[in-house]
This record gives C-alpha cells, structure tokens and sequence, in this order.
C-alpha cells in the first residue's frame, strides 16, 4: 500500500517577540486502511519563523520529515489554496506528487487537538487568531457531470459502523477508507451513504477516484440537488432533486451525517443486484 501525507503550512495563532505571526508545518500519515491504527500513524511537525516562510525552507523540512518517518510519501494533500504554489514547488523538487484536496481527516483531527490544548499554552498565543488560522475553503460553483459520467439510478443507504471492519474483504476496484475507530462511533451506529447505479460503472468510479474525493451533501436551495465535493474546492451536480418523497430522504440523509460526525460513504455499482463495487469510498464532510 503507497503511503500518503497530509500537510498544512500556516501561520498560527501565536506572536514572536516581534509580533509577527509565528508559522508552522504540520505533517501526517494518512489512514488509508480501515482496520489501521491511528496511535501508529506518522506526524511531524515544526515552527518557522516569519522571515523563511519559503518553498526551500519547506523542501527541507520535508526532508527531514522523510528521514524520520517510516516510509517516504508518494503523495501529499493539502487544502490550503492561497499555499498551492510553494507546497507544489517544495513537492516537486522532492519528486513527490502534491494535490489540493480535503480530505485531510487526520490532519484536521490533529490541528483541532492542537488549537485546544497545545497551542494555548505557547509563549505569544492570541485566542483571537485561532479560528483565522485553519479557515479552510471557498465553495465553488457546482459543475455538471460529463454527461457519459452520469449515474442512471442512485439511492440513500445506510450501513452499521461495524459493517466497515470488513471493507478490505468487499470487492472494490476502486476507492478509499479509513478507521471509523478514529470517530469514536458506536458499533451500531447508522453510516448514511449513497450509491450510484450506472452500467458504466467503472469509468464513472475511474474518474472520480481521480478527483480527491471529499464529501456529499444534499443542496437544499432552488433548485435542490446532490452535490459531491472534491479538490480543495471543486463541486459537482451528482443529481437534481425534484420529488418531495426524494428531498425528504436527502434531508434524512444531512441529518443522519450530524448523528455520525459527518462520516458517510459514496459507493458506485453496475445495478442494484451485483456484490461487488466499480467504486467505494468512506468519507467525512469537515466542518
């Protein structure tokens, strides 16, 4: 399995003895497994001062990050657009393959506990610039599928939490997981989803498994829609809504993702009678 690396360089909500805003690196392993353990995940992390906050001191950063972990990265993902130019050149001098995503569960997980408990008891910590310092993402426009991607049925499921413990046996070709331990859920506790039906299956699972994956969430406006999330702002029309019955089940869903932390699933199958899966991908919408 290739290792892949969440990664966010920020300033934070702290001050020098120049009052200038301290920055930092923040690297982690990402779970890519449902049966990992999370104690075991990889994390770095560093403070740069103001005056180096540049792609070079960030390629060496890097370079000490690889020397000290287990295993290389084959990938990064970082969600900070306004940082996609230094992040990406730092990459590639490394050889490494950096994407704008968000799906950075571990790194956001990470960052809250730092915000909570670590940063606050640093030297120069300002309460005020906390929530500046991890604001995330612009929306973008949603977009319309290709019409040749465009699922002819889908429906709302739902699976038990402890169903997941046995994703590496199911038949995926293509997808992503992680520890649903990471979430503290109950064992029964309802993982809403939605699952795509469409006989070209594995070109629509193929594509999106070229997207960074992030989230599905039920558009409510005028007119109402499923919307699925990618990059690190990208959106995209999975299905306009118009039955009453159909927007009922949709809200049902937006709520069932509240009761699970936000944690959902997107599946991509051929019909509703096959076994195995073109697509299959557990995912959390952050908040």
């Amino acid at each position: 399995m290739s290792t892949v690396w969440e990664l966010d360089f920020y300033s934070r909500p702290i001050l020098d003895e120049n009052q200038k805003k301290v920055w930092e690196v923040l690297i982690c392993e990402s779970p890519l497994d449902t049966r990992q353990s999370t104690d075991s995940l990889f994390q770095y992390a560093r403070f740069c001062p103001n005056q180096q906050v540049n792609s070079l001191w960030l390629r060496e950063v890097l370079e000490e990050a690889i020397a000290k972990a287990p295993q290389p990265p084959q990938k990064i993902r970082f969600f900070r657009r306004q940082m996609s130019n230094m992040i990406t050149k730092a990459c590639d001098e490394l050889g490494i393959a950096a994407y704008a995503s968000r799906r950075t569960y571990a790194l956001n997980r990470w960052t809250e506990q730092r915000i909570q408990d670590f940063y606050p008891q640093q030297p120069g910590y300002v309460a005020s610039a906390a929530a500046s310092s991890f604001v995330r993402y612009q929306p973008q426009t949603p977009q319309r599928l290709p019409d040749a991607l465009i699922g002819q049925q889908w429906a709302f499921v739902t699976l038990e939490a402890a169903a997941f413990e046995e994703m590496d046996e199911w038949e995926i070709n293509f997808g992503e997981a992680f520890p649903i331990s990471m979430f503290d859920l109950a064992p029964d506790a309802r993982i809403p989803g939605v699952v795509i039906f469409s006989p070209r299956a594995t070109p629509l699972a193929g594509w999106m498994s070229g997207l960074e994956l992030a989230f599905v969430k039920f558009d409510s406006g005028s007119p109402a829609r499923l919307l699925l999330e990618t990059g690190d702002s990208d959106s995209w029309i999975l299905a306009p809504i118009k039955d009453p019955q159909i927007i009922k089940e949709a809200t049902g869903f937006e709520e069932a993702k509240q009761k699970a932390q936000n944690v959902h699933f997107l599946a991509v199958q051929e019909n509703p009678n096959t076994e195995s899966f073109a697509g299959f991908w557990l995912l959390q919408e952050l908040s």
